[in-house]
């Protein structure tokens, strides 16, 4: 599926706008966006694809901003034996004037059997060529590697680096990974050929767990967030991990509370997004979420626990000597949209 277009020259974008796992084999392939993982990530899959059409692809690579005249038609002209080609241009958006005037030329007489590669990571240099790339002079595509920022986002890198490996990975152990490496995709993507190559078998939570425990930094509101959606035995795994590095209990159930009470103030409550968020004193985006936390309570399971929230608040202030298991019974009532889990 092609890759949202944005901002006014995408927008009249003449070729395919694909996804970086979207990538295939065109005489011009652009790559833009600033996320160098994904970036690398399409053109290994695109290499990897040309090498297996025929084992003899010639591979060349060439430095936009040190490029020397001709060097471009060079590598691209027929060789005696016909091999199909693939050259790999990095730093187009710091392109010498050389490269840029050689490769409008190029656009103009693409190569037979040769695949161009122009990674551009942003920026107007070299906005001409790409604007004629754009409007489809030479018939190419581009490749928009975006940075992932939400979480869902990462998951769905992930899933495809187990795929394309032929692997399964649980959906538990796959928000587990991404909650380990949330900060920085390169290390994700690390993570990921290393549980292919030496973990044998589908990959689980535990075995996560066993590679990586030690990575996942859970916060209370992840906790939290995993018990409402009623995912019981994920929370519990992320209540071990967050106290395990040493969360304190007493916020914890206060979070649990905060999102709670959040709801039952919005359940019922018809109207927009905003005119609801005005008249409960709460911001739009609270509103939404809680709207998509109440699917499947009702306001008896509400009811029930917010009296389970006072009676851990209590718990781990004092009033039972085990708030760790207070905080587990908590977790149970939660994630059991408010019934006792027993």
């Amino acid at each position: 599926m092609a890759a949202r277009a944005s901002g006014s020259v995408k927008a009249k974008a003449a070729i395919p706008q694909l996804p970086w796992h979207g990538i295939r084999p065109a005489s011009v392939v652009l790559v833009t966006g600033g996320e160098e993982v994904l970036a690398e990530r399409a053109t290994t899959m695109l290499r990897d694809f040309l090498r297996a059409e025929d084992p003899a692809l010639e591979v060349s690579d060439l430095e936009a901003d040190g490029y020397r005249r001709g060097e471009l038609l060079t590598l691209a002209s027929p060789s005696l034996f016909g091999e199909p080609r693939l050259i790999r241009v990095q730093a187009v958006e710091r392109a010498s004037d050389d490269f840029l005037l050689d490769a409008l030329d190029y656009l103009g007489q693409v190569a037979d059997s040769t695949t161009l590669v122009l990674r551009h990571k942003g920026g107007v240099r070299g906005k001409k060529l790409l604007d004629a790339i754009r409007a489809g002079t030479g018939g190419g595509i581009e490749i928009v590697c975006t940075e992932l920022k939400k979480d869902a986002e990462k998951q769905d890198f992930a899933a495809t680096e187990f795929r394309a490996a032929g692997r399964k990975i649980s959906p538990g152990a796959l928000r587990a990974l991404v909650a380990a490496f949330s900060d920085d995709l390169a290390e994700l993507a690390a993570a990921c050929r290393q549980l292919i190559a030496d973990a044998p078998g589908d990959i689980s939570e535990g075995v996560v767990a066993r590679y990586y425990g030690g990575r996942v930094e859970t916060s209370s509101f992840a906790v939290a967030d995993a018990a409402i959606a009623g995912r019981r035995g994920d929370a519990l795994i992320a209540l071990r991990h967050a106290l395990d590095s040493g969360a304190d209990p007493v916020p914890m159930v206060a979070a649990f509370a905060m999102k709670v009470r959040t709801m039952a103030k919005v359940s019922g409550v018809r109207g927009g997004g905003a005119q609801v968020a005005s008249s409960l004193g709460l911001a739009p985006w609270q509103v939404d979420r809680a709207r998509r936390d109440l699917a499947g309570w009702n306001d008896e399971g509400l009811a029930l626990a917010i009296e389970a929230l006072a009676a851990t608040d209590a718990a781990v202030k004092g009033a039972e000597r085990d708030p760790v298991f207070a905080l587990e019974r908590l977790v149970g009532v939660i994630a059991s949209r408010g019934r006792d889990p027993r």
